[in-house]
């Protein structure tokens, strides 16, 4: 690994009365409590949701951080893992809110990846019609995508982030150096999410992703901030320009619509997030192929990307009937229609809301 690069980037997210800072700094965990301090004109009572095993390795550095500057903190610890993202978990934040009485101006702080993310915020979302949150992201995939722009929800077993609400946070705090305590498994995943940005918008990104893959596997401190900042810049950009999903947000669902039917059928308890959009991905590819969309090739151009990045390529083993059901469930679909991102080629994405549905039986044919 490289030397540590103190290097602090910020990135405004330009919302109007709802614009929101993303600070990125390897180090910068300590720094939450002043952080708030700048944010909240008073320290009042704040309550940091988590689940069991981030709260293990950093609770107690972020409530130190937060109690050195006024903060009272309350704790709100969840399982851990996508098949909690349910609304049992839901109804525990609310208890737990109930309990400690926050008031409408007092925030709650998520700690943890991308479900802790997403239940935290909607829980903000709804608890007094709408409280404060700040995303403290500590997972590659949360620090390069779902920490930012606000969606939130949890899932229903027909269909994943069924329930939900656009809801965007106060700040974004990413300190990399958190994710050294990741396993290579979740690292791999978020590096799935990584590399739809260079898919959907900047071929050039894609290319500097396969370059430094193994150095960004490996935490290269450096590459990994370059890797988060691109993400988080991307990010941005898209927002700013398409808050609520009326345009080319959707874009950012690439890989999404296949990835989350392969989650749903598999109970939510066989692949990780990153891992089902990188399948989701490849079938896209392979639509769009079938469709004379993108020239051949293309689907085995990210397929190599995904080897290097060791993520899984082989498509799970559903009927063709259950893959349309499960996608049918999909929230980006539009009356019956199921929409689809698809590819001209790296770098350049589009929606797809015309697509035969006996196109999807070819393509889920072709594997055998």
């Amino acid at each position: 690994m490289s030397e540590l690069d103190t290097h602090t980037q910020v990135y405004r997210v330009d919302l109007g009365t709802r614009s929101y800072d993303i600070h990125i700094e390897p180090g910068c965990l300590d720094g939450l409590g002043k952080a708030m301090g700048d944010l909240f004109d008073t320290p009042s009572r704040c309550m940091i949701i988590s689940n069991v095993t981030v709260a293990t390795l950093y609770m107690a550095q972020v409530r130190n951080s937060l109690e050195q500057h006024g903060w009272q903190v309350s704790e709100c610890i969840l399982p851990d893992g996508e098949r909690y993202k349910t609304m049992d978990s839901f109804s525990r934040i609310m208890d737990a809110l109930m309990h400690a009485r926050l008031s409408r101006n007092e925030p709650v702080i998520a700690l943890g990846g991308g479900v802790v993310g997403d239940m935290t915020g909607f829980a903000a979302a709804c608890y007094r019609r709408g409280i404060p949150f700040i995303q403290v992201p500590t997972t590659v995939l949360a620090q390069v995508d779902s920490s930012v722009g606000g969606k939130t929800a949890i899932n229903h077993p027909h269909g994943k982030n069924m329930i939900g609400a656009f809801y965007q946070p106060r700040l974004v705090w990413i300190d990399p150096l958190v994710l050294t305590t990741l396993d290579i498994r979740e690292i791999r995943a978020g590096l799935g999410e990584a590399i739809k940005y260079g898919l959907i918008r900047d071929a050039a990104f894609f290319d500097w992703m396969q370059q430094h893959m193994q150095r960004v596997q490996d935490l290269d401190a450096g590459d990994l901030s370059t890797m988060i900042h691109a993400c988080c810049r991307h990010k941005a950009e898209v927002v700013m320009a398409d808050e609520t999903e009326q345009g080319i947000r959707a874009l950012l669902n690439l890989g999404h619509t296949f990835g989350h039917a392969i989650e749903s059928m598999t109970h939510y308890s066989e692949f990780l997030h990153g891992e089902a959009v990188a399948m989701g991905t490849l079938m896209a590819a392979r639509l769009s192929e079938q469709l004379g969309y993108a020239g051949s090739g293309i689907e085995e151009q990210i397929r190599d990307c995904y080897q290097q990045a060791g993520l899984p390529t082989a498509i799970p083993n559903f009927s063709a009937d259950a893959w349309l059901d499960a996608m049918g469930h999909d929230k980006k679909n539009i009356g019956d229609r199921i929409r689809y991102i698809l590819l001209h080629n790296i770098g350049k994405a589009f929606v797809a809301e015309h697509v035969d549905p006996a196109a999807i039986r070819q393509l889920i044919h072709s594997y055998g």
